[in-house]
């Protein structure tokens, strides 16, 4: 939240003109970058007009929250007005997006999605974006378990006319989710009077500021549920976005015998891996023949053993992407093609068969195995060499077989309990972004700390674990991974840190004396006493992170310094060049320093760079506090 105030105070911060560059101010503060033109304006225009339109209906002590942080994502909603409700006298909520638009149509036909002048690319309709937002505060803060109805959305198009948004009507309306033109203003107050009686809101605006954040809705946990029964997850904006344009060219591939290739990319936690088990789930009750395909062995393992536990044909629905070597053309309606950023130059290897060696790229497979392929992926996870899944790569095979291809980008993080600064921090600490490292700025939503030892780091996160929460450990490929000892024997405890010593993670698909398969490391609690490797940890997350930084990554007086010699990964040959190598131990631990969802502690077995992590990091200065 940017700010909070009365709307009579709001309106007379309006009037100063001191209301702009307050938020401005905060902005700068809690993302650490200035707003974007389009943001400072929406400010400027919109602002003035809810203001008015709150004390115009005598509603000048209800307390309106700006720029309202949902939890454990960074999205905003323009406004979140907290007052009484009239009727009942309860606490009562109303979350108001605000649009410039003058106009707005239908994308396609697909009311869900529609067209705006200043947009190239299509947005959510934005009563189903409000409506979004109420649902997704309902299943995340406390204050309104059990109280559902304390909740209510509308969509103000202050500047549209009645004429000129009513294809946007089309959409089912409820009181999560009503639209307002300009024309009917006093309708819109209406609505506000309905919601909110003329007293002072500040104590339910407290009340839902101090409601405790519900633990997220782990991606593995509720996969079962997702494929099998119905949605779990409340996607948000370009989310619902890329999986409305997904089934749309779906539409248009079964109407008019049509195909084309959709890219969604985004960061880690942007919510890549939702978008593609909803629209799994979607196309799997529709009985739209579709699969789930990843580069990634722990990833497909641990859906098939999730959502698939009950049902054969669901485990079949995860595949690898070399496995579509064979396929015939678009004998699928819909490949997914989750990270994809690990898709490899081909998919043969020493196994393959001569019969099945084609020498076709694996990206041309995977464009040819569907009608509708979707590609979703971040190029800065690519941590292996040989891993090649770009937006111009694909871009350029859909091009060269006369293919549509669309690209949705996804800016939203909902990883690191949504906490934008924190991502921004770890690019800026690996040297991934340009600036170097810069000290960290709590913001509330997610814990840094630095261990002085590993044993200190292993201390902290058991009594996280005692809190009840979810902790794993994870590290630099550093040490010697023994994969072959006697049966019976427990795992060797591999990674050694002066007296401290833990074993790495099972490697293999079956468990040793009590610890899970690798496949199942990320997710089976008693994953905790190995330490993971980024093969393991890529594509999950937990809710603590301790995370090990070897001597492959050092700071040395004011650049890091890269040592390819301290690497025991088996990936990196004496052919990889050093720029290849420098990025991609850069990019492991950006992995690793990104799957913890409270709160992340790290140490380097470097004096001299845990001197620097202390240096960004000050003892005590925690970013959050633990609930």
């Amino acid at each position: 939240m940017l700010f909070r105030a009365s709307a009579s105070a709001v309106a007379a911060e309006i009037v100063s003109g001191s209301l702009s560059s307050r938020l401005l101010e905060q902005f700068a503060h809690v993302h650490g970058h200035r707003p974007g033109a389009s943001e400072t304006r929406s400010w400027a225009r919109s602002l003035p007009v809810l203001a008015h339109a709150l004390n115009d209906a005598g509603l000048g002590q209800v307390e309106v929250m700006l720029e309202y942080g949902l939890p454990l994502n960074s999205k905003r909603a323009d406004a979140v007005l907290a007052g009484v409700h009239p009727r009942t006298g309860e606490p009562s909520y109303v979350v108001v997006e605000l649009k410039q638009w003058s106009q707005a149509d239908p994308e396609d036909g697909e009311p869900l999605l529609c067209r705006v002048d200043s947009y190239t690319r299509p947005v959510l309709n934005p009563i189903e974006q409000v409506q979004g937002y109420c649902d997704y505060l309902v299943c995340f803060n406390g204050t309104l378990d059990g109280h559902a109805d304390r909740i209510a959305g509308a969509a103000f198009l202050h500047n549209a006319t009645e004429c000129g948004i009513r294809g946007l009507y089309e959409v089912e309306q409820n009181a999560r989710g009503r639209p307002f033109s300009g024309e009917r203003r006093g309708e819109f107050m209406d609505f506000l009077r309905s919601r909110l009686a003329p007293v002072s809101g500040a104590a339910a605006a407290d009340v839902l500021l101090a409601g405790k954040v519900k633990p997220s809705k782990q991606l593995i946990s509720v996969a079962a549920q997702e494929v099998r029964d119905r949605e779990q997850f409340v996607l948000l904006d370009e989310q619902r976005v890329a999986y409305e344009l997904v089934l749309n060219a779906v539409r248009r591939a079964s109407e008019s015998d049509h195909k084309e290739a959709v890219i969604v990319t985004g960061g880690p936690g942007t919510g890549k891996s939702v978008i593609a088990l909803s629209l799994l789930g979607e196309l799997y009750r529709r009985g739209i023949p579709a699969l789930h395909a990843t580069g990634s062995s722990a990833f497909t393992k641990t859906m098939r053993k999730v959502a698939g536990a009950r049902k054969r044909e669901v485990q079949e629905l995860f595949k690898y992407f070399n496995s579509f070597m064979a396929a015939d053309k678009n004998a699928l309606d819909v490949l997914i093609c989750d990270e994809a950023h690990r898709m490899r130059e081909t998919s043969a290897n020493r196994y393959t068969p001569a019969t099945h060696r084609t020498g076709k790229a694996q990206v041309e497979e995977l464009l040819d195995a569907a009608r509708v392929p979707v590609f979703l992926l971040d190029e800065h996870q690519v941590v292996r060499p040989g891993e090649m899944g770009t937006v111009q790569e694909i871009r350029y095979a859909a091009a060269e077989k006369g293919l549509d291809c669309r690209v949705v980008p996804l800016d939203s993080q909902f990883r690191c309990g949504g906490s934008e600064a924190y991502l921004s921090w770890v690019v800026r600490l690996l040297g991934l972004e340009p600036g170097g490292p810069v000290m960290w700025e709590p913001d509330g939503k997610v814990v840094l700390e630095v261990a002085d030892s590993p044993r200190q780091l292993e201390e902290f996160l058991l009594a996280r674990k005692a809190e009840g929460y979810g902790a794993r450990m994870t590290a630099g490929y550093c040490w010697p991974w023994t994969t072959k000892f006697r049966p019976g024997q427990a795992l060797p405890a591999d990674v050694v840190i002066g007296d401290w010593a833990r074993p790495w993670n099972v490697y293999g698909e079956r468990a040793v004396a009590g610890a899970p398969p690798a496949a199942l490391w990320a997710t089976d609690p008693a994953g905790f006493d190995q330490v993971g490797c980024v093969y393991t940890a890529q594509g999950f997350e937990y809710d603590w992170s301790g995370v090990i930084l070897g001597p492959d990554l050092v700071w040395r007086e004011d650049r890091w310094v890269t040592d390819r010699t301290a690497s025991k990964d088996p990936v990196f040959k004496r052919s990889t060049p050093d720029a290849d190598v420098d990025r991609l131990i850069r990019n492991t631990y950006k992995v690793l320093l990104t799957r913890g969802m409270v709160g992340t502690v790290v140490f380097s077995t470097d004096a001299e760079t845990r001197e620097k992590l202390r240096a960004l990091v000050p003892p005590g200065h925690r970013s959050g506090t633990v609930v």
